[in-house]
């Protein structure tokens, strides 16, 4: 099941967004980078399952040290602030009896059985400027994040109802290219359209941002059972396209100038670092994750794989939208309009669900990076300020471009960057040497990465650097050549 919920939160928004990435760079350019990626991706998951362990660990040596103090000063007065800063609220946690644990089954101190999310990590592991640098980077990729949600909902609806209301219905994806200030109804352009319905939008799920989403169940299963939908019919309607022998996509093998974009929408579509916590944990036997985890990989590579290649063969480059279920609202492509509803409308349902977690998780942050021990937020802070600082930041990029693309790979790489690559390779640095102080140097920790030799850490943090260097240069002489 948490493999299953891995590979749901990879294959998500990114994954509609590639198809039009692996045109524009190749499709020889984009296999190799997909596989690479797909790899270094894997690679880090393998440090941040080590870091969570070597967290437990120390919780654990905590805790057991804490119990000897007060039966050395027959005490049971509880426990001590800043062991509850430290655990950061599992209370339950705190107080489990661990020796009576030992002495039935002596689990491996290693054992990851308490969730310690990401932010604890960093605050254990790293100095204050790392954990500032942290939650910094946490906090722009969901900046991102957001951005790119509030654009992809206007954008879809404004496609389909221009398309289904307009003159030229039924012909989003038939190649016809349409400038924002084209007509969609009567007087109302297609951005003034786009516009209304990002207000809608803001309007509808911004208030969600100042209370707290709970209870997301069963909106996360409808979503991911739609989501499943959309995606498969989306690879048999190309395929049953290029099987009649209607395929009009001719792709080239490499084409340098889109690999920048492809860069960032691959490393956001192979993100989870950040969500592992909440995954791995739950899982009762953790002996062969690393495995798992490297088969969850493989077959979500070959997911991606099948949708880009049907993609790009199926439908010219040029007329490859953005978001890739828009080129099924053609009724060349399908006559059966529930279908095309359906799949036109697909981001609206499945982002709508995520919108509020997500604003809600960046508020979260916000408050964490500001709290003061001890202290609380005025009212107007707590509940106006972070949840406006929020909220506003996305609405204004979604307002100033629908580029969904660029916001993609913008995203993915800068803060992707971050998160996917640099994060973990120094939380599995510092947590190695951490393990060494506190344990010992012949202290093995049972769910070391495979990876373990610090020439890979070196590795990532190489090519973590250079890939902002590579994107920077890139975006700075695209736009000097403009």
């Amino acid at each position: 099941v948490g493999l299953v919920y891995m590979f749901n939160l990879i294959v998500g928004t990114g994954a509609l967004t590639m198809p039009k990435a692996f045109a524009t760079a190749g499709w020889l350019v984009s296999l190799v980078l997909l596989m690479f990626l797909g790899f270094m991706s894997y690679m880090t998951t393998t440090f941040v399952v080590e870091a969570m362990a070597a967290a437990n660990a120390q919780l654990r040596w905590k805790r057991m040290e804490k119990r000897k103090d007060d039966e050395d000063e027959d005490s049971s007065s509880g426990v001590s602030d800043s062991d509850v800063l430290l655990q950061d609220g599992y209370d339950r946690a705190e107080t489990r009896p661990i020796l009576s644990v030992q002495r039935r089954g002596s689990p491996n101190i290693f054992e990851i059985t308490e969730r310690v999310e990401m932010g604890q990590m960093a605050s254990m592991f790293f100095n204050k400027v790392g954990v500032n640098l942290f939650y910094f980077c946490i906090i722009i990729y969901l900046y991102g994040d957001l951005a790119i949600y509030a654009a992809a909902v206007p954008v879809s609806l404004m496609q389909v109802t221009c398309s289904a209301i307009g003159n030229h219905s039924c012909s989003v994806g038939d190649g016809t290219k349409y400038n924002d200030t084209d007509k969609c109804w009567g007087p109302i352009r297609r951005i003034d359209a786009y516009r209304l319905y990002l207000a809608a939008f803001t309007l509808l799920l911004g208030p969600f941002t100042f209370f707290n989403v709970q209870k997301t169940k069963y909106l996360q299963i409808v979503t991911s059972l739609m989501r499943w939908i959309a995606f498969i019919l989306m690879i048999i309607l190309a395929l049953i396209r290029i099987s009649r022998g209607q395929a009009e996509g001719h792709p080239s093998m490499a084409q340098l100038s889109g690999i920048r974009n492809l860069f960032g929408v691959c490393v956001y579509s192979f993100m989870c670092q950040h969500s592992l916590p909440s995954l791995i944990t739950p899982i009762s036997k953790k002996k062969h994750v690393n495995k798992l985890v490297l088969l969850d990989y493989i077959l979500i590579l070959a997911f991606y794989s099948l949708l880009s290649f049907t993609a790009i063969y199926c439908f010219r480059n040029d007329t490859l939208m953005d978001m890739y279920t828009l080129n099924f609202t053609n009724c060349e492509i399908i006559n059966i309009a529930f279908i095309r509803y359906f799949l036109g409308l697909f981001p609206v349902f499945t982002i709508s669900t995520n919108f509020p977690i997500i604003a809600v998780t960046l508020r979260n942050n916000w408050k964490t990076l500001f709290h003061r021990e001890g202290g609380t937020y005025p009212w107007v802070v707590d509940r106006i300020v972070f949840p406006a600082i929020t909220l506003i930041p996305p609405v204004l990029v979604a307002f100033c471009t629908h580029d969904l693309e660029s916001l993609v790979g913008i995203t993915g790489a800068y803060a992707g960057n971050g998160i996917q690559y640099l994060i973990p390779a120094f939380l599995a640095y510092c947590s190695r040497k951490d393990t060494q102080l506190v344990f010992g140097s012949g202290t093995v920790n049972k769910h070391l990465s495979p990876f373990r030799h610090t020439f890979w850490i070196v590795f990532v943090l190489i090519w973590g650097f250079s890939c902002f260097v590579f994107v920077t240069a890139n975006i700075v002489l695209s736009e000097s050549k403009l």
